[in-house]
């Protein structure tokens, strides 16, 4: 599989079934690539090989095994110390250091549970990713950023207000699982915001060039791309970026500021000849 086709497919219906482990570990092959994301794929399988035999009983009794099993018996932790250090959103990585970003957590949860039987699926709270483990009507919320913790409709708006400082209501609405689109969007969204805090902006670039392919109606992906681009110094690469979204929103109110952008990008390129 690739990358662009399983982001085209998604962009279509992103509630399309999708391997989130998978699409995950080929986000991260942008940036690591001489990783091979099978052999990672099958140290999953092989966590979830260990994990099967113990799924048995009710449906907390076996997320309880699935967060025994990862967050104590494996160690995987959230990353409090480094919380925007971009090797948090990568897969690769997350299975390397045992520590990552709340959302990157929970798709280790996610292609673990679900290989070994457990239909585990994410729920993207306000400031916050969680997982939830489904059985027909049954359902159990579990924090895999601390530790896999269960979490009740009270703790999930307590949670949410202490990192927002607003009100959150934990409707069913609101606790209802996240489909994959929005899940590879979200984990794309985190490595740009990890990058540009660094000013790392052909990284930056990389990550917003894959939401604009999964993200194809958003013309701010496309304007996006273009100033990074400028500010990685390829002014050449960004011009018809900045076009395309001038011609999408010609009455934007940051038009004239992207105009800025592609009066720049065209400076530079013409001084090359």
């Amino acid at each position: 599989m690739k990358l662009s086709s399983a982001l085209a497919a998604l962009a279509v219906d992103p509630y399309t079934p999708t391997d989130l482990a998978r699409v995950a570990l080929l986000v991260a092959r942008d940036a690591y690539s001489q990783m091979n994301p099978r052999s990672y794929l099958r140290r999953i399988d092989r966590l979830a090989d260990q994990l099967r035999p113990r799924l048995k009983g009710s449906l907390a009794a076996r997320t309880v095994e699935l967060s025994t099993f990862l967050f104590e018996e494996l160690g995987f932790a959230g990353n409090t110390e480094h919380y925007y250090d971009p090797r948090n959103s990568y897969l690769n990585k997350v299975l390397d250091r045992q520590v990552g970003l709340p959302i990157a957590l929970s798709v280790l949860a996610i292609g673990v549970g679900t290989r070994a039987g457990l239909n585990v699926v994410g729920v993207g709270l306000p400031g916050h990713f969680i997982a939830k483990a489904v059985d027909g009507n049954d359902e159990v919320l579990f924090d895999p950023f601390n530790g896999g913790q269960f979490l009740d409709c009270e703790a999930c708006e307590a949670l949410v207000g202490g990192i927002t400082g607003r009100p959150f209501e934990a409707t069913p609405e609101a606790l209802a699982a996240t489909p994959p689109g929005a899940i590879v969007a979200r984990m794309l969204q985190n490595l740009k915001t990890a990058y540009l805090a660094d000013r790392a902006y052909s990284r930056a670039a990389r990550a917003t060039w894959r939401l604009s392919q999964l993200l194809p109606d958003d013309p701010s992906q496309r304007r996006d791309m273009g100033v990074l681009l400028v500010q990685a110094d390829q002014p050449g690469r960004a011009i018809d970026h900045l076009r395309y979204y001038l011609q999408a929103a010609p009455n934007a109110e940051d038009a004239p500021d992207v105009h800025k952008f592609l009066s720049k990008a065209l400076d530079d390129v013409s001084r090359w000849n």
